[in-house]
């Protein structure tokens, strides 16, 4: 598909018309403003590196752009978005279409997100809608943002590992019987593995009993290695064993079975047990394929509740009234139906500069919080949006990250940090860690009754540098503190201490997070929950619309633009956030508790 970059075409006289007459003394809807507001917002030619010279020709980038995060604002299907270019006004008005235009089939916006993750422009929306609102003014670096992950169902079906297996064999099935037909009647017998892979294996009762279970586990492991055997015979097309299927079918056998050879040269199948003492476990869960149809996917658990799919983590930034404080350039208009009202919000409420979303990660639901942080930066940093201060958090944050956010990026991460998890730090009796003196020059540690440790030992734990310090155990046996010490076998007390920054970061990180003060600022962070409320609400954030890690992050980079597009639209017309509703009951439940 080819594309020539063009200028968006001004809004037909026609339609501005019909647009101005339909919402006359109203406010006008969302996709009018964002026209009126930002002209032509995604330039073609910022989408010129997907799309070749030569080929047909196809619908505008920038503008099927803003019809995808419209599509995301109203939580439409791809049909129903390519159906409201042809009908609505607002939308019509937005793209700058006349009234005669047919618009486009629905298939072309599929092909447009192959297109922008193939690559590798998932994020282009998001940069240009926040470098258009840093020249307005609404968004700048510094100040403070907060941020928060959540979890994000992946748009394939769950399956057990039962399931994954047969599904795994059916799906390579299906891909041959569609790419090579004639090749595959050879291969299999075509009657009976229809009677076993014709339909999708959760579309059936699997067997009550585990012994019949595990028999159809085996049964469905041998069909794999036949069927892979076939594909990967010397004398096959090499272009078989690159199939997708092929590879993914590989895999899962490998993760979920054992295949040896007995002295008598039968063949053995075994699946992989979690714990087995031959050491066959099966792999990490962070390794482990779970769907046959989206490679990404992987299962978590988080207390009692398991998913199958991704995390997002969205940071937005949040000014307070005393931030915004002498940016009077920054105040909305007043809208015209708010001037005809008498009630007017009190100064300490009046409209600020709106919320606005910074970045937005998509990552595996395995992965930590805390490994996520550095790349979250990164992006900020490279749209210079960085915070001073970033709240988040106790799941994103270590010793290493505090004093790296610091030194790298000049950002302050407000959060709470692990307490000493000491004997006693939680018994609040006897030396904790931080009653004793160290002193990182001489590479000595003084102990609260005057003792000078006798060791000092650098080493690596957990693949971060530490450093063991030890006291004599003729100090510690006859000190009458000993109990409140150390109840250690070896009858001394020992300190395991990061390096000094960190050691000396984490002190005054858990003494600060005692203060009240430190609890007041913190209280900051908790809005971020009501963006990812509004997310969920608008578009149903917790449910993947499509499958892949990268597709995952374009639907979430363009709800993110959706929702900060919103967010303004509101903030213009002098509208306040919603604030979350609280049933009769709750409310009891708060007066109670009080």
């Amino acid at each position: 598909m080819t594309m020539v970059p063009q200028p968006w075409p001004e809004p037909t006289a026609e339609v501005a018309r019909a647009v101005r007459a339909r919402f006359h003394g109203r406010e006008m809807p969302l996709p009018v403003a964002v026209r009126d507001r930002f002209g032509e917002l995604f330039a073609d030619v910022e989408f010129a590196s997907a799309f070749g010279v030569t080929g047909p020709s196809g619908w505008s980038p920038g503008r099927l752009s803003l019809v995808t995060v419209f599509q995301m604002a109203e939580n439409l299907t791809d049909r129903q978005a390519a159906e409201a270019v042809r009908d609505r006004l607002s939308w019509a008005y937005a793209l700058g279409l006349d009234l005669a235009d047919t618009g486009f089939d629905h298939t072309v916006l599929s092909e447009f997100r192959s297109r922008v993750v193939a690559h590798h422009l998932e994020e282009k929306v998001l940069d240009l809608l926040l470098a258009r609102l840093k020249e307005m003014g609404l968004v700048e670096a510094g100040g403070k943002q907060r941020a928060d992950s959540t979890s994000v169902v992946a748009a394939v079906r769950d399956l057990n590992r039962l399931e994954l297996v047969g599904e795994s064999v059916r799906a390579l099935v299906e891909t041959l019987a569609a790419a090579a037909p004639d090749w595959l009647a050879q291969v299999i017998d075509v009657p009976g593995w229809s009677r076993r892979y014709g339909r999708r294996v959760d579309s059936w009762k699997m067997p009550a009993s585990k012994t019949k279970q595990d028999a159809l586990a085996i049964d469905y492991a041998r069909d794999g290695f036949a069927l892979l055997g076939a594909v990967y015979a010397p004398e096959q097309p090499g272009w078989l064993r690159e199939l997708p299927a092929a590879q993914v079918l590989r895999i899962v056998l490998l993760q979920n079975y054992t295949r040896t050879t007995a002295r008598n040269g039968r063949e053995v199948v075994k699946r992989r047990e979690k714990n087995t003492e031959d050491g066959d476990g099966l792999p990490p869960g962070s390794t482990r394929l779970a769907s046959p149809y989206d490679t990404d996917t992987r299962w978590s658990a988080k207390r009692d509740a398991f998913w199958n799919g991704y995390k997002v983590h969205i940071s937005e930034t949040c000014a307070t009234a005393a931030d915004d404080a002498g940016r009077t350039e920054h105040v909305p208009p007043t809208a015209k139906a708010a001037a005809k009202t008498p009630r007017r919000p009190k100064p300490d409420r009046a409209p600020r500069r709106p919320n606005v979303i910074t970045n937005v990660a998509t990552t595996a639901l395995t992965l930590p919080d805390s490994k996520a942080l550095e790349g979250i930066h990164q992006s900020q940093q490279r749209r210079g949006l960085l915070p001073d201060e970033h709240y988040i958090d106790s799941g994103y944050p270590s010793a290493e990250l505090i004093t790296g956010s610091a030194a790298r990026y000049g950002v302050a991460l407000i959060t709470p940090v692990l307490l000493d998890t000491s004997r006693q730090a939680k018994a609040k009796e006897g030396f904790a860690a931080h009653d004793f003196t160290i002193d990182w020059e001489n590479h000595q540690a003084v102990c609260p009754t005057g003792n000078t440790s006798t060791a000092w030992t650098p080493n690596i734990q957990n693949g971060v540098t530490k450093t063991v310090v030890s006291f004599a155990a003729l100090d510690c046996i006859p000190c009458p503190f000993k109990q409140q010490c150390t109840t250690a076998k070896s009858n001394r007390r020992q300190l395991s201490l990061h390096p000094p920054q960190m050691t000396e970061a984490l002190r005054h990180a858990r003494a600060r997070q005692q203060t009240k003060d430190w609890n007041t600022d913190y209280a900051l962070r908790a809005g971020v929950e009501g963006t990812i409320r509004q997310a969920v609400a608008v578009t149903d954030l917790h449910q993947a619309r499509y499958r892949g890690l990268a597709k995952t992050h374009l639907e979430h980079v363009y709800s993110a633009v959706a929702l900060n597009l919103i967010r303004l639209d509101a903030w213009w017309n002098g509208h306040p956030l919603d604030r979350t509703r609280t049933s009769h009951l709750a409310r009891l439940e708060l007066r109670l508790a009080a």
